[in-house]
């Protein structure tokens, strides 16, 4: 039994550091993707990092984002 615990915590270990991972990367994808589009990369950054629910923030995103990233090239 005792084996049991110690495999259910190192999974919930691992699976926290996935979700944290999962997170940061969400932010700073969505920074980025605004700044392509022309929008403020740091108000939707704080968007998506601070929405009550954070795969809500990604979602709303992906919804109100322009179609097409502004591009420089010719």
């Amino acid at each position: 039994m005792g084996e049991l615990i110690l495999g259910l915590g190192l999974l919930g270990i691992v699976l926290g550091i996935v979700i944290l991972v999962l997170y940061v990367w969400s932010i700073i994808w969505a920074y980025r993707d605004a700044e392509r589009r022309g929008k403020s990369g740091i108000l939707i950054a704080l968007l998506v990092a601070f929405l009550p629910s954070w795969p809500l923030g990604i979602i709303l995103w992906l919804l109100i984002r322009p179609a097409n990233p502004t591009s420089n090239f010719r």
